[in-house]
């Protein structure tokens, strides 16, 4: 079912991830890059200019479904202590949808780091040789000079701009056909993702001379890890700034005069959230009900928090651990497999645990 996210950009890359073969099978590339036009033209949601770039680098798509996995995996993760937990994806596909069809901070962050997922997949996609269309960067050859001293340009430099300028394209492009607040919302938050992916570019250098001495650094920039990116980012949501649009419709101004004006790097968010305590189709939330909760918590993953007041059950399991682990010389660490009772919390249903929907 290719309409489980109507209208939205990365139905693409999902329906790759699921229905492809491994990228090594030469057989598949070539048959995508035969059938590209029938691939592109049969997925729903595609703006025109999407379309286009599709049938023209249908290669990049691949990668930009393991931009989705990346992207998907690490909202997960930030969220994995909250009400909302960013696993409509797994647990109820559309939801995610009814989230990102409201202005609030939890669209702001799918926004961002679904931007920079794609920007990851594809830069490091030329860096490995997998696009056509691009290699490593191009600019950093001949010497250079830094804290240091002098060095060479080698090895193969992550090509971030190549990277950034194809998802502005891609991503941006549906909501370039939109002249409203919400499209406007979209392009900041997009843009502040995809640059806190190109904040976390470092300088890797290798020393060549005699006993390692630095008579000589090869030196290139790389990507940090992905994690990098969702930290900041996540630091980005809990300091989103509410705003709202200016009087001739160009821009944004902050809600509350007392708070800062929001710059490129922040998140910015129209409507408040929702609680996300019980199931509400409209504003896609899955509820807690059923979710674990910490007992001796005083953060958003209490159990009063987490619960939002209804109470937890709380069950005794009994689950297998490794203990007793001594260091042995050399170089191994070996363990004792133990059995351990653990008391499990989950929070209570509410009185009516059916679906809400004010539609």
């Amino acid at each position: 079912n290719m309409n489980f996210l109507p209208g939205l950009w990365w139905s693409l890359p999902l329906v790759l991830v699921w229905a492809t073969p491994p990228v090594t099978s030469s057989w598949w590339y070539m048959g995508a890059v035969g059938s590209s036009r029938v691939m592109c033209d049969n997925v729903p949601g595609l703006v025109s200019r999407q379309r286009q770039l599709c049938r023209r680098h249908p290669e990049a798509m691949l990668s930009i479904g393991r931009g989705v996995a990346a992207w998907t995996a690490e909202c997960q993760h930030q969220f994995r202590r909250h009400r909302w937990d960013c696993n409509a994806l797994e647990r109820g596909q559309r939801l995610l949808g009814r989230v990102l069809l409201r202005s609030s901070r939890e669209s702001a962050f799918v926004h961002a780091i679904s931007s920079a997922g794609v920007v990851f997949a594809i830069t490091r996609a030329c860096s490995q040789g997998e696009l056509k269309s691009c290699s490593c960067d191009p600019k950093k050859k001949g010497s250079a000079k830094d804290s240091k001293g002098h060095f060479d340009w080698g090895g193969c430099s992550d090509n971030i701009d190549y990277g950034i300028k194809f998802a502005r394209a891609f991503v941006d492009a549906k909501e370039r056909k939109g002249k409203d607040a919400r499209a406007l919302m979209n392009l900041h938050n997009n843009r502040a993702g995809r640059k806190a992916v190109k904040r976390f570019l470092k300088q890797e250098c290798k020393c060549h001379g005699v006993s390692g001495s630095c008579t000589l650094r090869t030196c290139w920039l790389a990507m940090a890890d992905f994690r990098k990116t969702g930290d900041y980012l996540w630091k980005k949501y809990n300091g989103a700034i509410q705003v709202v649009m200016n009087q001739d419709g160009t821009g944004f101004t902050v809600a509350n005069k007392k708070f800062k004006k929001p710059t490129k790097n922040d998140l910015v968010y129209f409507e408040s959230s929702p609680d996300y305590c019980i199931r509400d189709r409209d504003v896609g939330s899955l509820g807690t009900a059923g979710r674990v909760c910490n007992q001796t918590s005083r953060g958003m993953d209490s159990c009063e928090v987490m619960c939002c007041g209804r109470g937890y059950d709380t069950s005794r399991v009994s689950r297998m651990t490794k203990c007793e682990c001594k260091f042995h010389w050399c170089c191994a660490v070996r363990c004792q497999d133990c059995l351990e009772v653990v008391d499990i919390h989950t929070c209570k249903a509410p009185k009516s645990a059916a679906w809400i929907s004010r539609t």
